[in-house]
This record gives structure tokens, sequence and C-alpha cells, in this order.
């Protein structure tokens, strides 16, 4: 999901906040001293703008806020693990590419993949959970927000297969760097293109030509995070994507829901947008609790 923010938490900058709140959590002992202080854990997420939650303001730009998925998951953590702390690495506009070798966000480092590999060498046991989504803006950049039908295929040839290789070259570099035992959770997406069916037959087509495809995508990029030992956050099945079924209204119930969770659907100035709404973050942030075993 593409479109630049206003802020971003930097790494260099996420570690010295982290020193501080440690610095400052020792506990008072009945004799005045104070007891060394619990060693922080983390929560590093990384991916596209939904890692930063991205969405429309009032005036329709696209800027990051902090009711994305990962404010989500990091808030129920907490209940259970009160000295987490949470490191959003991600980059609007970030595809599998970039991710790699940079060019859209600037990290120390070059790009997104090395300050996480640093971060995670550098705090190896002591990394609670790591969450990515990427991939989704590969295959915008054959076809956009509004995809014709040439343009979908365009991508089955050229965005899909590259955007498979790089995320494998991602994985493996994360799974190295964290360490055994560490918990990776991969995001698969939801269709934005859905929103097409609202516009007659020729959009009927694009929905259902987009999602056939979606669902492919989804599944290779499910099997790359399950080969390198990752578990799924299957948010293509939450938002319930394949499901064309008309239960009595004015459209199927995938278009239903993707119209209740994003922008997708929103009358301007805030829409059409195709980042979740704070509902849809959370529905995403259920589905990362789910697949990680920690919710």
């Amino acid at each position: 999901m593409r479109l630049t923010g206003i802020w971003r938490l930097r790494l260099p900058l996420a570690i010295a906040a982290a020193a501080a709140l440690t610095a400052c959590s020792g506990s008072a002992a009945p004799d005045g001293s104070y007891a060394s202080p619990s060693p922080p854990t983390y929560y590093l997420a990384l991916g596209d703008s939904l890692s930063q939650g991205v969405q429309p303001d009032a005036a329709g730009a696209s800027v990051e806020t902090r009711y994305g998925y990962p404010d989500q998951v990091y808030a129920a953590l907490r209940r259970d693990h009160p000295t987490l702390q949470l490191l959003k690495l991600g980059c609007p506009g970030e595809t599998t590419s970039t991710m790699i070798n940079g060019g859209i966000c600037h990290y120390s480092g070059g790009s997104q993949l090395k300050a996480a590999v640093a971060f995670l060498h550098a705090h190896r046991g002591r990394v609670l959970l790591v969450t990515i989504d990427i991939g989704a803006n590969d295959p915008e950049h054959c076809g956009g927000g509004q995809p014709s039908l040439s343009q979908l295929a365009s991508c089955t040839v050229k965005g899909i297969p590259a955007a498979v290789t790089h995320l494998t070259t991602i994985m493996a570099s994360l799974t190295a760097a964290a360490g055994p035992g560490v918990r990776i959770v991969g995001m698969n997406y939801y269709l934005p293109a859905l929103a097409e069916w609202r516009d007659g037959l020729p959009g009927h087509l694009v929905a259902w030509a987009a999602e056939r495809l979606a669902a492919t995508y989804n599944a290779m990029l499910g099997r790359v995070y399950t080969k390198s030992g990752a578990r799924v956050a299957d948010v293509f099945g939450a938002f319930q994507t394949g499901d064309f079924t008309n239960q009595g209204g004015t459209v199927p119930r995938n278009v239903a829901l993707l119209c209740q969770w994003t922008w997708a659907c929103a009358a301007p100035p805030r829409g059409p947008n195709q980042h979740a709404n704070q509902a849809g973050y959370q529905v995403i942030a259920r589905t990362f609790l789910q697949a990680s075993g920690l919710g």
C-alpha cells in the first residue's frame, strides 16, 4: 500500500527511546534502593503503509496514524508483556524490491531490511514478535489502484514472480538475523480492486479476475512465509475476499466487507482510498494475534 506519510519512528531514535524508558523502569525496594529493571522485549513491525496505519485525512491525503494493526497488536500484547516496546519500521509505498535495496524511506544502513536485520542482531533473545506485510505495492505497480483486465494480466507475468523471489530473500535474511524461537508472522492481503464491482458488468469482470489473481498471489506469499518458518496472518480470508455470494444486499459479501473495513468505497475527499479504516485495522490485528498464538 503506497503514499508517503508525515512521520516515522527511526531506528536510532527508537533504540535511544527504548534505553531511556528502560533506565526509568526500576522499582523501589523497601530500603529505598532501586531493583534492577526488567530488560525490555520488543515487537518489530515491518512492511508497507499498512504497518504504519495509513488512512486518509479530512482532505483526502494519506497520512500515518497510531491506529494501524501494529498499534492494536501491541496494545493487546502489553497486557501480558508489560516491558514490551513497539518499533515500527514500515515505509508507505514500499515494495519487496525497495525493502531490500532502499529508495523510498530513509534508514540507517540504506534499507528497511538492513535496518531490521541490524535491530534483530542487536537484540537477540529479546524480540517477542516480528510482523511483516510486504508485496501489495508490487502488483499495484503493474495495474494501479483501478486496474484493467490487461493490466491484471501483466501483473501475472511481471510483478508477482519478482515479488515472490524478493520476499524469499527478505524472509531468509530476517529469520537468520532473528535466530531460533522468534515468532515471525507474515500477512497476506485484502483486495481493494473489489470496489470496482460497483461499476456494473465491466466492474464485475475486473473484480472476478482480480480476486482470482489475488488468491493465487496470496497463496504464493503464504508458501514463502511457511517455508521460511513464519506463520501466516490470513487477512485475505478474514476479509472473506473470495465470497461473491449476495445475501440480499446490493453487492456481494466480499465487496460489502471491503467497503465496511476500508476507505475504498468512501466518497471524496477521503475516498476512494485503498487503506483500511480503524475497524479494518482491528480485523487485521486480530488476525495477526490469532496467527501468532500470543493473543
